[in-house]
């Protein structure tokens, strides 16, 4: 193979690499910025409120949705769309170890909060977008407690629930310290 072979092939990988990453990027852009378009009115649904009594938060969801059995030891609740078992919300939480129990105590991970509940209690919210499955995922530190919620669905539908997701996510209410 001569060294212009091996320099085109090499620059074609370059390209296709690179366009298939600019592709991902406009799609992720392309999701998200449909995720910002308005049309999503809570109003329009009837709520239920699943309130998890060992922990002690809470969180709206359409009141036709299915919850499955919950774990026996009571930390949270899967809650699946009459429409497709695939989008589901679900909700836990868990005692942390006090860090005197931590036998790496150097290994520190500071993450800083992006969004704020409608009880004005700042969490962080990640959304992953895959080639299948999306989610949403709030998570809360409350004092030794973890809370955690999370909306998913396949990727190509995420964009219908995000605004749900959203909204439930804004609503969750954890004890205030």
């Amino acid at each position: 193979m001569s060294t212009a072979t091996v320099k085109a092939c090499s620059l074609g990988r370059n390209i296709y690499l690179n366009v298939h990453s600019f592709g991902r990027a406009i799609a992720l852009f392309m999701m998200l910025w449909g995720c910002t378009a308005p049309g999503f009115n809570a109003s329009n649904l009837t709520w239920k409120t699943y309130i998890n009594t060992r922990y002690n938060f809470e969180f709206p969801y359409p009141s036709n949705w299915n919850a499955l059995p919950p774990p026996e030891n009571n930390d949270g609740i899967v809650f699946v769309s009459p429409q497709d078992e695939s989008v589901k919300i679900r909700s836990w939480a868990s005692n942390q170890l006090p860090e005197s129990f931590n036998p790496d105590q150097n290994a520190k991970i500071t993450v800083n909060p992006n969004f704020q509940n409608a009880q004005g209690i700042s969490g962080v919210m990640v959304v992953e977008v895959g080639q299948k499955e999306s989610s949403m995922t709030l998570t809360i530190t409350q004092g030794q407690i973890k809370y955690y919620w999370r909306g998913q669905s396949q990727s190509q539908d995420f964009t219908d629930y995000y605004h749900l997701f959203y909204y439930i996510a804004q609503q969750y209410k954890v004890p205030k310290q």
